[in-house]
Order: C-alpha cells, then structure tokens, then sequence
C-alpha cells in the first residue's frame, strides 16, 4: 500500500476515526494546540472578550487574552491512510462547562493542557476525565518566562495517578504536539487493552 492512497484497482479505504478532547483551563493553550496540527482550516467559536464578561472571567496570569472559545475548536488530522485523528477543544470557562459531555461522547482520550503558572486551573479537567474513566494525558504548556519544574514535581502538584502520563511541550509548535497526540492515543490503547485482560480473567 502506498502512504495516503490505496493500491491500484482497489476501493478506498475507509478510515478508522478517533475523537482526541482537548482540555484544560482558560488561556492556557487548546486552541493554539489545534491549530498546529490540523491539516484543515480549524473551525474556532472564538469571540471577543467583553466588559460584561469581566466579572467572571479570571485573567490572572493572561491578562493579554481578548477572545475566549465559546463553544468548541475542532481539527482533524490523517495519521495514515486508514487512520483518522479529530480533534476537539472544549471551552475553559466554567460558564460553558455544560457542553463537555456532549463533546466527550465517543472520546478515545484526551490532552489536559496545563499551565505551571496556574495549575489550579487544570483540576477540573483531570476530576472530569477520572470520573468517568476517559484515558487522558497531561500536557504542560511550556509558556516563555512560565516557571519549569522538574516533571515529578508538576505530577505530585496534580496529584495525578501514577498511570497517567504527564509530557512537557509547546503547544505552537506542531512536531510537540504531534508527540503529545500520539502519548494519549498509545495511552487509551494500552488502557482498552488493560481493561480486556481484567474482563478476561
């Protein structure tokens, strides 16, 4: 088979899709994150920040932002010919936190994108993902002039369990990224593969 196309006198194949979440707190990176690897124009729900937003929108640590995602980013990505990855950033406000559940429906995984400069701002996504067993992957959004810590440090900060992988990078920069995308994707597969040993036994 040659890469991206098939053979020949043979049918297309029809991709295996898998939906990667995106997650993590305001500001901290999702939308960013994918930009830089979608292989398609991102749609973004992006909108400006207002005065009357300014109550409940904490802009500590990101006081440069002015627009937020009101709905959802989504990417797609061709992994190869049969594989297909979409990607979908969900929203960091908490005002729009309703809508996590209808985009984590059908999720193989998700990056919790972090901020060393406001860790806090990521534990709801890790409590949203723990709580109903969707493998995900902590990813620290190395920012310029952020803090770095040693990575068992951020892990103990996060209290995260001693399972789940927790990877450094830049969420601008598409080669970081795609590391990232594939920890989650290699995470949830041996996660399925644990759950099928303990159904077995």
């Amino acid at each position: 088979m040659i890469f991206g196309r098939s053979e020949r006198g043979k049918p297309p194949v029809e991709p295996v899709t898998l939906k990667i979440l995106v997650a993590g707190g305001f500001g901290v990176g999702k939308t960013t994150l994918v930009g830089a690897v979608s292989e398609i124009r991102p749609l973004r729900t992006e909108e400006l920040l207002t005065e009357a937003g300014r109550p409940v929108d904490d802009l500590s640590g990101v006081e440069a932002k002015n627009t937020t995602t009101v709905a959802m980013d989504f990417g797609r990505i061709t992994l190869r010919e049969d594989l297909v990855l979409y990607l979908f950033g969900t929203p960091g406000q908490e005002r729009f936190w309703f809508m996590w559940d209808e985009l984590a429906e059908g999720a193989l995984g998700a990056v919790v994108l972090a901020d060393t400069r406001r860790l806090e701002d990521c534990f709801a996504a890790v409590d949203y993902f723990e709580r109903r067993s969707i493998p995900f992957l902590v990813g620290v959004n190395c920012f310029e002039g952020a803090p770095r810590y040693p990575v068992e440090d951020v892990r103990r900060a996060l209290d995260l369990d001693a399972h789940v992988p927790l990877v450094m990078g830049d969420a601008r920069d598409r080669e970081s990224v795609k590391e990232v995308l594939i920890g989650v994707v290699q995470h949830a597969m041996a996660q399925a593969a644990q759950r099928r040993r303990t159904v077995t036994v």
